[in-house]
């Protein structure tokens, strides 16, 4: 590992001056990141609640330019939120379904007002355009199956353009909550 530009520099630099390294963000992978920002990345994604100087000391750079480099990935959208991973089992949702929704018409003007429907059903975690079969795949919670039955007969049946609805369960989780994999940015 390069040691940093700014290592040599003696404490009584500003420390909000720029520094070479983040000055200059590499274009190489076309996305304006360097190996800070990918290891920003990886800390984050493995512990969000932790402090700048934590973050730092981390990934070998100061603070002022970690903080810096933070809010730049999250103005370009890089960092999307924050948030806490809640178990759905502990919090009574013990139920969930893979339900692909075929749409009676698939063109944009009749589709746009069924993603807005779906987008506002907070027992809708994850919904995907798919190929082959189907328009949408969905991921919905359910605090148990007569909810789901209930919630799929009142509300999913009844949003605009859907012909049907083909629903999977969950029997058991193997993985959630992975990470977002870095490794493709390793070479920048």
């Amino acid at each position: 590992m390069a040691k940093p530009a700014n290592a040599s520099k003696s404490p009584s630099v500003d420390v909000n001056a720029p520094e070479v390294e983040d000055v200059e963000l590499s274009a190489s992978s076309g996305l304006g990141l360097d190996r800070y920002h990918i290891a920003i990345l990886g800390e984050l994604q493995r512990d969000a609640r932790l402090s700048n100087a934590e973050l730092s000391a981390r990934i070998g750079l100061s603070t002022a330019p970690t903080w810096r480099r933070v809010r730049w990935l999250e103005e370009q959208g890089f960092i999307t939120g924050y948030r806490a991973e809640i178990d759905r089992r502990k919090v009574g949702l013990g139920v969930l379904a893979f339900v692909r929704v075929d749409a009676d018409r698939n063109n944009g003007a009749s589709t746009k007002p069924l993603e807005d429907a779906i987008r506002a059903l907070p027992e809708v975690i994850s919904c995907h355009y798919i190929s082959g079969a189907g328009t949408f795949e969905l991921q919905v919670l359910a605090t148990d199956l007569d909810a789901f039955s209930r919630f799929t007969i009142d509300v999913l049946l009844h949003l605009p353009n859907v012909k049907d609805v083909h629903t999977s369960f969950s029997l058991g989780e193997v993985k959630a909550g992975a990470l977002t994999p870095l490794a493709h940015l390793q070479s920048i």
